[in-house]
C-alpha cells in the first residue's frame, strides 16, 4: 500500500449516536476499536459499558462498490458500575480495552475490561428452533399429561437469525489499580492484564487465581517513580512479553528466565537530546501504547509527540521515528493546563507492516509509509465520510503564511481528539474512533482493483 493508498480512502459506514444530555453523551464516547483475527467482525467499547459488534456484509455482485459494509451484529452491557466499599472508591463501568481470541468453532470469543473486571464473553447465533415437543404446547406451557396419547418426533424449524452473547467466565479481584491493557497469548490458553505497578498472567479457564509476572510497586510508594502503561504478548513466542512505561522505556520479557519478570531481559531506551529537555519532558516521552509488528520483529511506540519503530535487536535507539504533529510543541504549556497533554493515543499497523496509524487533534489521523517514508494527515469528520468520499489530505500551518486549504495551529480543535484506531487485519481498512462517531475507511486504490 503506497501513499495513494493512503490518500484515495472512501468513507464506508458512519456510526453516530443522536444528541443526549451530556451524561448520555459522556456514555456513548468510544474507548476501544479492536477488530477479529479475521476482520470480519469489528467490535468497539464505550464509556457506557457497552460493546457494539459490527459484522461485515457479504461482497455483493450486483453492487460492486459496496465492498461489504460493516452493520451493527449485535449489542450488550459487558459491565456496570460498581461501588468498592473498602476503599470508598467508585469502579467505572468504562472499557478500557477488547480482546478477540483465536476462534475455534462456530462461536466466537471476546476479553473485555473496565479498570478492575475482566470478562469473557461468547457470541453465538441460531437460526433454528425446535418444534413439537411431546409435553410442551407452541407457547412452551405443559401440556396436561392426560391429554398426550401420541409420541412425535421434535423438528429444527428455521427462524429468524438471533445473535447470543453470554458470559463465560468473570476474572475478578486481580488487580489493585486500573487496568490499562489485557493480550491473548499465542499459545490460546492464557492472557495477561497489566495495572500501573503489575502485570498478571491469567489462564482462560480459571477465574479464581492469576501469577504476577510483573510487579514494580516500591516497598515505599514515595520512591515511585514510574507506572506501567500498555503491555502486549509476542504474536508468535509464547514465552515473550513487552511492557512500556511513563518514563518512556520498553521492557522485554521472558517467562522462561524467571517466573518473577521483574529482571527485563532487554531494554529499550533512547537517551535524551539536552537541547530539547524541558519542564514537559518526562511527561511527553511516556509511552501511550506499544504493538508488536505481525512479523514479530518490530515494536511501535506512542508519546505525546511522535511514533517510533524499533527492532528487537537493538535496544539503544528506534530505528524510525516520525513527528506526529510537532507544531504542538511550542503550545505545550496551554496544553498542560486544559490536560490534553496527559491524552493516551493508540497506534497500529497495517496488514504488512508496511504503513502505520496514529491518532492526532481536531478529527485528524495519521498515516506514515515506512518504504517511500512518505506520511499523510486525514480527517474524520461528517463532511468527508458521505459514501464513497475520497478523504483530502489536510495541513496544519505555523505561522503567517498558508495555503487555502490549510488550517492553522491556533484554530485546532483539542476536544475532538482521535485517541482509539484499529487497522483490518490483512485488507486495507480501518476503523477510528471520534469521540462518540465510529469511522470506517476503506482504500479505494485497493476496491478498485476487485
Amino acid at each position: 500500500m503506497g501513499i495513494h493508498g493512503l490518500v484515495a480512502l472512501s468513507s464506508l459506514l458512519l456510526v453516530s449516536c443522536p444528541p443526549k444530555s451530556d451524561a448520555g453523551h459522556q456514555a456513548d464516547i468510544i474507548s476501544t476499536v479492536e477488530f477479529n483475527h479475521t476482520g470480519e467482525l469489528l467490535a468497539t467499547g464505550d464509556k457506557g459499558g457497552r460493546v457494539v459488534i459490527f459484522q461485515r456484509e457479504p461482497e455483493s455482485k450486483n453492487e460492486p462498490y459496496n465492498q461489504g459494509e460493516y452493520n451493527v451484529y449485535s449489542t450488550f452491557q459487558s459491565h456496570e458500575p460498581e461501588f468498592d466499599y473498602l476503599k470508598s472508591l467508585e469502579i467505572e463501568e468504562k472499557i478500557n480495552k477488547i480482546k478477540w481470541l483465536p476462534q475455534q468453532n462456530a462461536a466466537h470469543s471476546l476479553l473485555s475490561t473496565n479498570d478492575k473486571t475482566i470478562k469473557l464473553w461468547k457470541i453465538t447465533e441460531r437460526d433454528k428452533r425446535p418444534e413439537g415437543y411431546n409435553l410442551k404446547d407452541e407457547e412452551g406451557k405443559l401440556k396436561d399429561l392426560s391429554t398426550v396419547t401420541s409420541l412425535q418426533v421434535p423438528v429444527l424449524k428455521p427462524m429468524d437469525l438471533m445473535v447470543e452473547v453470554t458470559p463465560r467466565r468473570i476474572f475478578a479481584n486481580g488487580h489493585t489499580y486500573h487496568v490499562n491493557s489485557i493480550s491473548v497469548n499465542s499459545d490460546c490458553e492464557t492472557y495477561m492484564s497489566a495495572d500501573d505497578l503489575r502485570i498478571n498472567l491469567w489462564h482462560l479457564a480459571i477465574t479464581d487465581r492469576s501469577f504476577n509476572i510483573v510487579d514494580i510497586k516500591p516497598a515505599n510508594m514515595e520512591d515511585l517513580t514510574e507506572v506501567i502503561t500498555a503491555s502486549e504478548f509476542h504474536p508468535h513466542h509464547c514465552n515473550l512479553f513487552v511492557y512500556s512505561s511513563s518514563k518512556g522505556s520498553l521492557r522485554l520479557c521472558d517467562m522462561r528466565a524467571s517466573a518473577l519478570c521483574d529482571k527485563h531481559s532487554k531494554l529499550y531506551e533512547e537517551p535524551e537530546d539536552p537541547s530539547n529537555r524541558s519542564f514537559f519532558s518526562e511527561i511527553i516521552s511516556s509511552v501511550s501504547d506499544v504493538k508488536f509488528s505481525h512479523s514479530g520483529r518490530y515494536m511501535l511506540t506512542r508519546d505525546y509527540l511522535t511514533v517510533k519503530v524499533w527492532d528487537l535487536n537493538m535496544e539503544t535507539k528506534p530505528v524510525e521515528t516520525y513527528q506526529v504533529h510537532d507544531y504542538l510543541r511550542s503550545k505545550l504549556c496551554s496544553l498542560y493546563e486544559n490536560d490534553c497533554i496527559f491524552d493516551k493515543f493508540e497506534c497500529a499497523w497495517n496488514g504488512s507492516d508496511s504503513v502505520i496509524m496514529t491518532g492526532a487533534y481536531n478529527n485528524f489521523f495519521r498515516m506514515f509509509d515506512r518504504n517511500t517514508k512518505r506520511d499523510v494527515t486525514l480527517e474524520a469528520s461528517r463532511e468527508s465520510s458521505k459514501p464513497r468520499a475520497i478523504l483530502k489530505p489536510r495541513r496544519v500551518c505555523v505561522g503567517g503564511k498558508r495555503r487555502k486549504d490549510d488550517i492553522s495551529v491556533d484554530s485546532l480543535d483539542f476536544t475532538k481528539k482521535i485517541l482509539h484506531t484499529a487497522w483490518h487485519p490483512t485488507e486495507n481498512i480501518i476503523a477510528i474512533a471520534a469521540t462518540n462517531n465510529l469511522y470506517i475507511f476503506q482504500d479505494k486504490v485497493n476496491s478498485e482493483m476487485h
